[in-house]
């Protein structure tokens, strides 16, 4: 194993965010929603979709489709994550969810209205991609860092991501903005071919980090049942351990909670932009821009602060400020009120998702063996918090007839997860007395 904090290994474990990231901004946040919603409002059928004979909301029908990807991965991850730490082949399964996910992103360059099926197909498996190579990825936080620089590191990754998405979807931006620049008159081609350029960048920057991360052996042989047992068995003992771990034990459920709200706002705020307020792909692009630039300077923000204050009180401040983000977007109404409450958004989704990671990885076992099991288990909370998340998202929506009223059920989830960092906070305090 590779001494820790080592610059060279942490600019490339960093690269991977670099790389899916793209996946994240382009497929989920601007272009794909945007043109998703576009081609599924007909004036024959309005937002209504056929999909496998079944009628759908077309906004609920792509959150329904996302919800049941993350389902799959929640089974999927107890297994595929022992098998990582009994066979030591991480690196191969961090290979075989990239690769899936950006050819995934690739075949929808080929999705157009009369493609539907194919292409919720593609949209679930790329999802499912970027999952899985997340899981794997953070896996190698708590081996690659010293609990001290944790925070930094995995605020450097999140810089590392938006930066690089943000480049690509630049790129993008010029196709769908000024197709006439380059001759094109097919409008539906500057968004497919945004999302083949997503499938080739997260491929090909992966590259860096799978050259780099610490070497793994695979072991080729076949999946028996014992191995797959292992999986829900090693998240059993995770789940025991964890138990005797007073910060996380009670930090879970609250992230649990306020990530139902965070990766559903994540997941759903373009469609809510593009439908309720009407603003176009262009503004909705620059929408998601302001974001993720400001999610930049938000993780780096967030560290620091981390470091003065603590995780928990920062995590604490932060999700306040999300439960006022949520009440404030329930009441907006035009797109200046939209870019102001992205601006605000951008500060601190930057900063939860790379705290929430630092402050898991900083309390875990020093030295364990069972780093991607302890991840498997990070990941499945927050992927069960998603499924719960986007469900109720699209099953409010389709129910109520409003995205708006989705919005509502966000906030309660932020309000629990604030309950939960509270009663967190009250042990914090105990255990630094006794200490």
């Amino acid at each position: 194993m590779e001494q820790k904090n080592n610059k060279k290994t942490i600019r490339s474990w960093a690269f991977f965010d670099w790389a899916n990231s793209a996946y994240n901004l382009v497929i989920t946040s601007t272009i794909f929603p945007a043109y998703y919603t576009i081609i599924t409002t007909t004036q024959e059928y309005g937002d209504k979709v056929t999909f496998f004979g079944r009628t759908f909301t077309n906004t609920a029908l792509s959150n329904y489709a996302l919800s049941v990807a993350y389902l799959i991965m929640v089974i999927l991850l107890p297994i595929l994550s022992s098998i990582a730490d009994y066979r030591g082949n991480k690196k191969f399964f961090m290979k075989l969810f990239t690769y899936m996910g950006g050819i995934a992103c690739i075949g929808l360059y080929f999705f157009k209205l009369d493609t539907l099926e194919f292409g919720i197909i593609c949209f679930s498996i790329a999802a499912m991609g970027y999952v899985g190579g997340v899981m794997f990825n953070n896996s190698y936080l708590p081996e690659i860092a010293t609990p001290d620089q944790q925070d930094r590191v995995s605020a450097k990754g999140y810089a590392f991501g938006y930066i690089g998405s943000v480049l690509l979807q630049i790129i993008c931006f010029v196709f769908v903005l000024k197709p006439e620049l380059f001759g094109i008159t097919d409008l539906s081609f500057p968004p497919r071919l945004s999302f083949l350029l997503v499938g080739l960048w997260w491929i090909g920057f992966a590259q860096i980090p799978f050259r780099k991360l610490p070497a793994s052996s695979p072991n080729y042989a076949a999946i028996n049942k014992k191995v797959v047992n292992n999986g829900f068995q090693e998240l059993a003992k995770v789940w025991k351990q964890l138990k005797h771990m007073e910060i996380l034990k009670r930090f879970l459920p609250a992230f649990f909670f306020y990530s139902m709200g965070v990766q559903t706002i994540m997941l759903a705020a373009a469609g809510f932009g593009e439908k309720v307020l009407h603003l176009g792909t262009a503004k909705l692009i620059a929408v998601i821009l302001i974001i993720q630039l400001v999610a930049i300077a938000g993780a780096v923000l967030m560290s620091k602060f981390a470091k003065k204050l603590g995780n928990i009180r920062v995590l604490i401040f932060v999700v306040i400020i999300w439960i006022f983000a949520c009440l404030c977007a329930y009441f907006v109404s035009n797109e200046y009120q939209f870019y102001a409450l992205a601006a605000v958004v951008g500060l601190i989704m930057g900063g939860i998702q790379s705290l929430s990671r630092s402050t898991y990885s900083k309390f875990l076992p020093e030295n364990t063996p069972d780093t991607a099991s302890f991840f498997s288990f990070y990941d499945v909370t927050e992927k069960m918090a998603i499924v719960i998340g986007l469900f109720s998202f699209a099953f409010i929506e389709e129910v109520t007839g409003s995205m708006r009223n989705s919005i509502i059920a966000l906030t309660s989830f932020f309000v629990i997860g604030l309950v939960f960092l509270l009663l967190l906070r009250r042990v914090e305090r105990k255990l630094e007395k006794d200490i």
